[in-house]
């Protein structure tokens, strides 16, 4: 019995809930589900692993999901596949699934990059070095590669 008066069985329930009320609520990683779920109260006596191995059984949880997922809604906010590559890689998916997916994603980099400088900067060309370092800098912080800036701001 744990100090609330609850049985490992019971704990792993609650635990599961919880995980599968998460992953109802948007997809997830494995590592952020295991941190998450790591900092509840009743995880006392639970085998995490075990947990999350059971979840991807039941295809509640995926990483390949959550990479496609998290890179379509990171591209609609304007962000470059540097950056969500680095975001996913924080996430613990593995680079070769990162890499495998934004080749996948029907995102064209450079048509996003130009919607972005214009929604900043508006349909004008650059007409001083100042002014293209300030467009370049402004894609690399949205997380562009350097063939893509340098493709739309030139």
């Amino acid at each position: 019995m744990s100090k609330l008066g609850f049985t490992k069985r019971d704990n792993y329930t609650r635990c599961k809930n919880s995980a599968i009320y998460s992953l109802a609520m948007r997809e997830h990683s494995r590592k952020e589900l295991y941190q998450k779920l790591q900092k509840k109260e009743y995880i006392e006596g639970v085998d995490l692993d075990a947990l999350l191995n059971e979840l991807e059984e039941k295809k509640y949880l995926c990483e390949e999901r959550f990479t496609e997922s998290y890179i379509r809604y990171r591209a609609s906010r304007g962000q470059g596949s540097n950056k969500i590559s680095s975001e996913l890689n924080d996430r613990g998916i593995k680079s070769a699934m990162i890499k495998e997916a934004l080749e996948t994603a029907e995102v064209d980099w450079y048509e996003l990059a130009k919607q972005q400088l214009e929604k900043k900067f508006g349909h004008s060309k650059a007409i001083d070095y100042k002014e293209k370092v300030k467009r370049m800098r402004f894609l690399s912080m949205r997380g562009f590669s350097n063939d893509v800036i340098y493709y739309v701001v030139n």
